[in-house]
């Protein structure tokens, strides 16, 4: 469903800020019901509380290797949201710090509305394992993940943002099922409960942007198990922090940063030891809905021990560019910067998650 609790502010997110709380783990059994290898009687009663049931057709005989990339890639996602919302819905129900309502009557219409939104990310992660499963390849398992949000409006503003960008990749997805000759699962694993009401055209995105998302923003680092994780064929790119607060609706300058120690890895330290590198052969692109990338030339570069940072011009358009949802990543300039999987192909860093509206 679409989120239609949001703060009246604007929201931008860094996915570099994770946040202090214990790790959540589903070897804690917090769903109470052995998620995610509930029995069956364990998935009737989830099917109960999501007030639908698992598709029970047959999935088809034949899958494109690419596809179970894509399955893949989905059941990861669906992994987390189950484990983001199970973490929402303990918060309110303990009644923690920032978490609290002013109502009993309000209280209870979100546990509920909670409830069944995290029981249908539950059927989606069985029904992405399950194709897997049929297809004799191993299920995706979960992770360990921190959630970077500290009041109920956070929580909310934040389940928006991924919302677009999942909603997004979606369309990656279903386009790659055609191509690849498997649109006999296009229905079962891109259908989902939430209903993409923020734009006209929905920003698109890409499975890369997507897995890189849910890395770097809400997986402990090293709480995968290694071999499992390796079977998603997509890279995770180093991450791009939006530095710039409170981004207004208008055409303004933005601040960008990398940190080498923290998030670039070893590229980042070889461009950082390699202080005459042409920077400008860099630049910021921006995606938005379903407008062509706009290319931004990087300016006021400032390298420093710890890392860089940079800033690169937003194109705000009102009623055009620069609503809703806009990944921005730092790609090379001298790629297909002309369509969205261009734009990934020439990612070096990001996405960097900017939601206006």
């Amino acid at each position: 469903m679409r989120f239609n609790l949001l703060p009246a502010s604007l929201l931008s997110l860094s996915y570099l800020v994770i946040a202090s709380a214990a790790p959540f783990k589903f070897t804690d059994n917090p769903l109470g019901n052995k998620f995610p290898n509930p029995s069956q009687q364990q998935i009737l009663d989830i099917q109960r509380q999501a007030q639908g049931s698992l598709p029970n057709g047959p999935p088809p005989s034949t899958i494109n290797p690419n596809t179970l990339t894509s399955l893949r890639l989905i059941a990861f996602n669906e992994l987390f949201e189950v484990a983001f919302f199970t973490s929402l819905l303990n918060n309110i129900t303990t009644n923690a710090p920032g978490y609290t309502f002013s109502s009993s009557s309000t209280r209870d219409t979100a546990l509920a509305a909670l409830t069944a939104i995290r029981a249908q990310e539950e059927l989606h992660v069985l029904n992405a394992n399950g194709a897997l499963s049929h297809f004799n390849t191993p299920p995706i398992q979960p992770c360990q993940y921190t959630f970077p949000t500290t009041t109920y409006e956070d929580a909310i503003a934040l389940a928006s943002t991924f919302t677009d960008l999942v909603l997004g990749t979606l369309q990656d997805v279903s386009s790659l099922l055609g191509v690849n000759g498997d649109e006999g699962l296009i229905r079962s694993i891109t259908t989902s409960n939430k209903i993409p009401s923020a734009l006209p055209f929905l920003t698109t995105s890409t499975r890369e942007f997507a897995f890189s998302a849910l890395n770097q923003g809400f997986v402990v680092p090293g709480s995968c198990d290694p071999s499992n994780l390796a079977t998603i064929d997509l890279p995770i790119f180093p991450p791009l922090a939006v530095i710039t607060q409170n981004i207004t609706a208008k055409e303004q300058m933005l601040k960008f940063g990398l940190e080498f120690a923290t998030g670039a890895g070893a590229q980042g330290k070889i461009w950082k030891e390699q202080m005459g590198m042409q920077y400008e052969d860099l630049s910021v692109v921006y995606v938005n809905q379903q407008n062509l990338p706009v290319v931004q030339k990087i300016q006021n570069l400032d390298l420093t021990p710890g890392g860089l940072t940079f800033e690169a011009k937003f194109p705000f358009e009102q009623g055009g560019f620069g609503n809703g949802l806009t990944i921005a990543v730092l790609a090379r300039s001298g790629g297909n910067l002309t369509n969205v999987e261009g734009v990934a192909t020439s990612t070096v860093f990001g996405p960097a998650l900017i939601q206006i509206g």
